[in-house]
């Protein structure tokens, strides 16, 4: 007798079509996409197809032109899509539009990031920073989540449902602004508290740009057990262990949360208390995916993201991850070169993290010296 098996549907998956601006660089706009594909990834969705767009100037009721946006509505209907996700920020009013035109939800690049935080978030601090984050997103938009209830001609007794409503969820939304910006106070307070006790021992915290190996770099350093996986923002949470030389010199060292092309600013305000352990550090380390051709361009954002947060610049260091990816050792030596006193290291074989964590137990011991004299 053969077996029996219950037959379950599967989970629906949400298809998207990905829809990138590009300039003069046909380059980076292909690198663009590919970052918002594994972005898509990250959030659940799959990627159907992409439309991109050479037009000089934005059009600003749609963002796109005319001709671009029939050609993405059809492409869209054609694949069954679900969504439709631009590499940009769009206007409430473009979102709106496009929804309209395209009888899709149109998610924009930085809702697509919120949703990944909303969803990886695990700590209550977390899930308090994303969610106030979201709201701040929303606010501005809501006009447009009741455009199904149609306002009435003006005048005194003839305003409509729809605008009542939006009036109180507008106030709802300040209100829980409101109270999430008092909750994240009190955290701020007790990290705060933490911090004081902690201000006598050295203190290094592991910045760059998600995905570059920052959680299992630290976890090598520390022999810790920081969850990793290789999507984008595996690592939401500061995460801060001791590393002890065998001469008592103590470093904490803090893992933090990924920085990305376009970060959102409500989403950098918000976690702000977790990147106060970055912003009280003693020292910084920059790491970097040497492997990746773009690793310039993350610097550089990494660093327009530490400037926006930092009042005063502090030490960096960089340190170039993922050399075990590189066949040629002349390209590691050139590095070293390009960028004197970084550190070139694979997290995952070990390489290099000798000198590494040497480095990081000097710098704990010249701070002991000129704190005692």
């Amino acid at each position: 007798m053969k077996p029996t098996h219950a037959i379950i549907n599967p989970p629906h998956i949400e298809g998207a079509v990905l829809v990138g601006h590009g300039g003069r660089n046909p380059a980076l706009l292909e690198r663009s996409l590919e970052e918002l594909a594994r972005l898509t990834d990250t959030a659940g969705a799959r990627v159907l197809a992409t439309v991109t767009q050479k037009r000089g100037t934005l059009h600003p009721a749609t963002f796109i032109g005319k001709g671009k946006l029939e050609e993405l509505a059809a492409r869209a209907e054609a694949l069954d899509a679900d969504m439709v996700i631009f590499d940009d920020d769009l206007s409430p009013a473009q979102m709106r539009n496009l929804e309209k035109a395209l009888g899709r939800k149109v998610v924009d690049r930085s809702e697509l990031i919120l949703d990944i935080f909303a969803r990886r978030a695990r700590t209550r601090e977390s899930r308090l920073q994303v969610e106030l984050a979201q709201l701040e997103y929303t606010l501005p938009r809501l006009t447009g989540m009741w455009k199904h209830l149609e306002r009435q001609a003006g005048g005194i007794g003839t305003r409509g449902p729809g605008e009542t409503q939006l009036e109180t969820d507008r106030r709802l939304v300040r209100e829980r602004i409101s109270r999430l910006k008092k909750e994240l106070e009190a955290v701020e307070r007790e990290r705060e508290t933490q911090r004081r006790r902690r201000r006598r021992e050295f203190r290094a915290a592991i910045v760059g740009y998600t995905n570059a190996g920052k959680s299992t770099l630290f976890n090598a350093l520390t022999r810790a057990n920081v969850f990793v996986e290789d999507r984008l923002f595996a690592t939401l949470d500061a995460t801060t262990r001791q590393l002890v030389s065998p001469t008592r010199q103590v470093v904490l060292l803090t893992d933090t949360v990924g920085f990305i092309r376009k970060l959102p600013h409500h989403l950098v305000a918000s976690f702000h208390s977790t990147l106060v352990e970055a912003i009280e550090a003693d020292l910084l380390l920059h790491v970097v995916d040497a492997s990746d051709p773009w690793f310039r361009r993350q610097i550089a954002a990494v660093e327009e993201v530490l400037e926006e947060i930092l009042k005063t610049p502090r030490p960096t260091t960089l340190v170039f991850n993922k050399i075990d990816r590189i066949g040629d050792p002349t390209v590691i030596e050139g590095l070293r070169v390009e960028y004197p006193g970084s550190y070139a290291v694979s997290a995952r074989d070990g390489e290099g993290l000798v000198p590494l964590r040497d480095f990081l137990w000097a710098q704990a011991g010249e701070r002991s010296v000129r704190r005692a004299s």
